[in-house]
């Protein structure tokens, strides 16, 4: 599913104009799919059919205005108790509002509301208000009386949280593009985007204010939006990547990953990945980690096998590791580097002969944390890191690759993963919310998931170690690093679901993992 913003909206509705299907056609089914969406979640709240339901409808004077009056009609043909609420005067040649005037619906203008005694009367009895004030289009303050009801919902809202807030397309004062937020924005419980998902609503802090979004078919043409190089990554798509699983194979048939992890301080990186690996289904995982530690984490995972690296001091690789990892990598069909390994001058010299010789054995190679701040710290790294591979980096330290100081707004994810990959030639997975997976072509894709509960130690460890488990499966980087982000997101809510956010730790996805590609596999 594509993800657009608000220019690449109104370029699609004028290729839908163009193929024969207008503008009031896209009005008239939005505002069937808004009511219906409505329908939907008001029964499911009370339990039973909506009807005799009061609906408030906040109208505004653009085309989100007319979907919320073509909603309202529905609504009242359905036998809900829709009132309309017009911000401002609509013209007298408006056909939906004169169709809306021919039937018993309440109609409140603001003119005639000073006080705003109307509008709080009908919130007192609605059980669902509808957003339809601003759309895509709008990014000016939110002023006067506009910004006067929407204060009025929210004082509600808060007052009876039951009372239901649907957005129509988006909430009004988040700004599609950038999810910036006006400081009138009522947060909604359901946003209906219509069409496509927009970028914003995939956008720390307007992600925060959509709630529940769904997606509504509004009948725009197939084949409109090919320039899009934006994807929501769905759970269709990621079961058509599943790596298959022959009854006749053996080890071999999934792949040998090696993983290049852990220190003294970071025991736990090196278990959480090698583990991840596994439970993604690589065939063989091999730990080479220093020496000194391997008992601790062999203690706790027997499956893997070992490569010991000597040390320059307990529990961490001196700088000759590097030629045990190299004789051994050709035996392999992926590689990770990175994980947990610290920042000794020695491990650093380890890390970079690793990733600067490797090229030449041409391994699906996966570089994460410490992998990547050795990395960042080699004046012109893209030049001699030259092999495809992938870099998972969190937002700090994909500043330290670009070598920025300033930190990376939630703004600027899409775009600066998206040059990134394409100037690196490497596949960028941008971890955070709605983690970016970038990749050199320019297509980017999207995860559909921020759970609270991964922001915790490790998490971005057993990540790592699922992509790495599926390069080993022989998937292409692009698809490996896509479908690890959403293995991961999807296993994170399989725990949220039964455990809750608080207090979820890494480990917790080892375990799901395997559940949740079954239930991915099984549809």
């Amino acid at each position: 599913m594509k993800i657009v913003t608000s220019e690449q909206m109104k370029t699609i509705e004028a290729r839908s104009e163009a193929a024969g299907v207008s503008t009031d056609a896209l009005m008239e089914n939005a505002g069937l799919a808004v009511a219906t969406v409505v329908r939907e979640h008001i029964e499911q709240a009370i339990g039973r059919k909506f009807t005799g339901q009061s609906v408030l409808v906040l109208v505004g004077p653009g085309n989100n205005g007319g979907d919320g009056l073509v909603a309202a009609r529905h609504l009242f043909q359905w036998f809900a108790q829709p009132t309309v609420y017009l911000i401002r005067p609509k013209q007298d040649s408006d056909s939906r509002l004169d169709e809306v005037r021919g039937l018993p619906i309440p109609i409140v203008e603001s003119v005639n509301d000073a006080e705003l005694s109307q509008l709080r009367a009908v919130l007192n009895d609605a059980q669902m208000v509808i957003d339809a004030l601003l759309g895509t289009g709008s990014n000016r303050p939110i002023e006067g009386t506009m910004k006067a009801v929407l204060d009025e919902v929210r004082r509600e809202k808060a007052n009876r949280p039951e009372m239901l807030v649907l957005a129509v397309d988006i909430p009004s004062g988040v700004n599609a593009d950038t999810g910036v937020v006006d400081e009138a924005a009522v947060t909604a419980d359901v946003t209906a985007a219509l069409g496509y998902p927009k970028v914003g609503e995939f956008t720390s802090p307007g992600a925060e204010m959509c709630g529940l979004l769904e997606t509504v078919d509004i009948g725009i043409p197939d084949g409109l939006d090919e320039d899009v190089q934006l994807e929501l990554m769905t759970q269709e798509w990621a079961k058509g990547l599943l790596p298959q699983r022959p009854s006749s194979a053996h080890k071999g048939t999934f792949g040998r990953a090696l993983i290049v992890a852990g220190s003294r301080r970071y025991v736990g990186a090196a278990y959480l990945a090698s583990r991840a690996a596994s439970r993604a289904g690589a065939g063989l995982v091999t730990l080479a980690l220093p020496e000194g530690i391997q008992n601790a984490v062999a203690s706790n995972i027997v499956e893997p096998t070992y490569i010991p690296l000597p040390e320059s001091s307990p529990g961490t690789m001196e700088a000759e590791a590097a030629s045990l990892v190299l004789d051994e990598l050709p035996q392999y069909s992926a590689l990770l580097v990175g994980c947990g390994v610290g920042l000794e001058t020695p491990t650093r010299l380890a890390i970079q002969r690793i990733l600067f010789e490797s090229k030449t054995m041409d391994k699906p190679t996966v570089v994460d944390a410490d992998g990547l701040n050795i990395l960042s710290a080699v004046r012109d790294w893209p030049k001699r890191f030259t092999q495809k591979a992938i870099l998972t980096p969190h937002a700090g330290e994909m500043a330290r690759l670009l070598g920025r100081k300033d930190r990376i707004e939630s703004h600027e994810r899409i775009t600066v993963s998206t040059r990134s990959a394409r100037a690196w030639n490497k596949v960028v997975v941008l971890k955070g919310a709605y983690t970016v997976i970038a990749r050199p072509d320019g297509v980017a894709l999207m995860s559909p998931f921020a759970n609270p509960g991964l922001a915790s130690a490790g998490t971005g460890d057993v990540l790592a170690g699922i992509i790495a488990g599926l390069l080993s499966q022989g998937i292409s980087l692009e698809n490996a690093a896509a479908l690890g982000v959403f293995l991961h997101g999807l296993a994170g809510e399989y725990v949220r679901e039964e455990l809750g956010d608080t207090g979820m730790i890494a480990s917790d996805l080892l375990p799901a993992l395997p559940k949740t590609i079954k239930a991915l596999r099984n549809g």
